[in-house]
């Protein structure tokens, strides 16, 4: 069973819903798993808590 791990910033539960479901149409599509068994994993952290190119990302 794969497990994917997802870390970005936050999002609407509305665009987390399609990541998954995105996700897990790949491993079925590609790997002829059941959807079942494919897990995402999403870990959102808050964009001052992170940065890009020397600048935090709630900058941005």
């Amino acid at each position: 069973m794969p497990i994917v791990t997802v870390l970005q910033g936050p999002r609407t539960p509305e665009l987390k819903r399609v990541l998954i479901q995105g996700i897990t149409d790949v491993f079925v599509d590609n790997y002829g798993l059941p959807a079942d068994s494919v897990q995402v994993w999403i870990q959102e952290t808050p964009t001052d808590s992170w940065g890009v190119g020397g600048v935090p990302a709630a900058d941005k």
